[in-house]
């Protein structure tokens, strides 16, 4: 049963809602506009606030979806439990039913986060609010919630579990963000609200 929700939750995490809804409203594949990255951040620059609201919802239930899923399916299991939010984080940055071109996982690690802990969810999103509200970089406001994440988690006594598995969607992140750190340390990533940037809407 572990292993079938693992499955499962890579699955739930495959659904691209950013390609689909962007298929949807504007008949465009999103990774083919903006940065090319197919999460909410670049639906905010290539559609607009509502459409990127609702991806980031839509993915962050993702990652509560699939920990409920394997929650009930294990019983409980705590090491299921918090490896199946990493595998809905997999599911979203390399999606099989979208060629493994997927997002950055940072919506769908907001709702394993809260997940784990919702106070430890609560400090890393605000924190990373008010980076991005100071700086304008959404990347670097994603950086700063998974870093924080397992010094939460482990400072407010969870599972060993969730504080390894919390190390690990940070290393995720990481890697996904490498060329955002490239360009933060150039001076040349892109800021919250630059219009220069957009396609569309």
């Amino acid at each position: 049963m572990v292993l079938l929700s693992w499955v499962i939750s890579y699955l739930i995490g495959s659904i691209s809602f950013s390609y689909l809804i962007s298929k949807k409203i504007a008949g465009i594949d999103i990774r083919s506009h903006g940065s090319g990255n197919a999460g909410a951040t670049n639906t905010l620059r290539v559609l607009g606030k509502g459409p990127a609201i609702l991806v980031l919802l839509l993915d962050a239930a993702k990652g509560l979806l699939a920990m409920g899923i394997t929650h009930l399916l294990t019983g409980g299991d705590p090491v299921a439990y918090a490896m199946s939010g990493l595998f809905a984080i997999a599911g979203h940055n390399w999606p099989i039913f979208f060629g493994f071109r997927g997002g950055k996982g940072i919506a769908t690690t907001l709702g394993v986060a809260l997940g784990f802990s919702p106070l430890a969810f609560l400090i890393g999103a605000v924190l990373a609010v008010v980076t991005i509200a100071i700086t304008r970089y959404v990347s670097l406001g994603s950086l700063i919630l998974v870093s924080v994440l397992p010094v939460a988690i482990y400072v407010l006594d969870k599972p060993n579990a969730f504080v390894w598995t919390s190390l690990a969607l940070a290393v995720f992140a990481y890697i996904r963000h490498y060329n955002n750190i490239r360009n933060l340390l150039a001076g040349n990533e892109r800021k919250l609200g630059d219009r220069s940037h957009r396609k569309l809407g």
